[in-house]
């Protein structure tokens, strides 16, 4: 698992390639300036809450931030399922994409037989 300080590098790094300063990632993410600074450093207390819009607007995978994976793009989704599960996550309000999120990774687990398309 990835320590508050990786999840903060991460950010630092991805806001820094897009060109954004603390103030302008906090501004579209709804938060202050200073939760960024203390995100970034790894002293943050709701780095976990925000990941999803963090992720968003920096237009990386919650997982690069979470893990460090190297396919940080969204745009590396090619699927056309993928890509629509996409559209429709970005048009949910935050409360409803926590539940997506959560009803996917129970899906995930599921034992369920899966068999490839």
């Amino acid at each position: 698992m990835s320590t508050p300080q990786d999840i903060g590098t991460r950010i630092r790094a991805a806001r820094r390639d897009r060109g954004l300063t603390q103030d302008e990632l906090a501004d579209r993410v709804g938060v202050s300036r200073s939760a960024v600074a203390q995100w970034e450093t790894g002293r943050a207390g709701q780095v976990t809450g925000n990941l999803s819009r963090i992720a968003g607007v920096l237009e990386v995978n919650v997982e690069y931030l979470m893990y460090g994976d190297d396919k940080r793009a969204v745009g590396d989704v090619r699927q056309g399922d993928e890509l629509a599960l996409l559209r429709l996550y970005r048009e949910c309000d935050p409360e409803d994409r926590q539940m997506l999120l959560r009803t996917a990774r129970r899906l995930a687990r599921s034992p369920a037989v899966r068999t490839d398309p």
